[in-house]
């Protein structure tokens, strides 16, 4: 009885660690979709990485009145489709994050990220922003999605062009 207990423990371990790896996947690969979106991104992968049912919602008074929510795959494709027209929304879009904590319990897992978004417009300006990401996952047909992407802003503000073709600083 004693193997049979620490097999299925180091089972668990093994799943756990692997699930954390693929939630981290997940993440990561909705913000490189969403560091590219225009007309060429793949609006069929990105909807992948939500469950059927997701919620997606901005948080606290600026993200909750500059994105609402939206309930549903269908309905978050739609509000990321706007960021793909012509002309593009972005003329750059870096997302990083950093904080990582991830917690998996069997089927289900939460996430929570700090976010650095840089981002300048076609439509000229630029901006800095930073948010908490809290995200639940959830273990759909083998596959980790997620099922509910809260971002709440921490700060934001214009600043002046990222990419400038100023010489960069180097020591003689």
């Amino acid at each position: 009885m004693k193997d049979t207990s620490e097999l299925e423990t180091i089972l668990a371990r093994i799943d756990a660690l692997e699930s954390d790896r693929a939630i981290r996947a997940c993440i990561n690969r909705y913000m490189d979709l969403c560091d590219h979106l225009n007309p060429a991104t793949p609006l069929d992968e990105l909807g992948d990485l939500f469950t059927e049912d997701a919620k997606w919602e901005g948080k606290g008074a600026r993200y909750a009145k500059s994105f609402g929510g939206y309930q549903g795959r269908d309905a978050i494709v739609s509000m990321l489709a706007k960021y793909t027209a012509e002309p593009a929304h972005f003329s750059l879009n870096v997302h990083y994050l950093s904080s990582e904590v991830i917690r998996v319990d069997g089927d289900q897992a939460s996430g929570s990220w700090n976010m650095i978004q840089v981002s300048s417009f076609s439509a000229g300006g630029s901006h800095l922003n930073s948010a908490r990401l809290s995200v639940s996952f959830r273990r759909d047909d083998g596959v980790w999605r997620m099922a509910h992407f809260e971002t709440e802003n921490l700060f934001s503000r214009p600043v002046s062009d990222w990419n400038d073709d100023a010489t960069l600083p180097v020591p003689k």
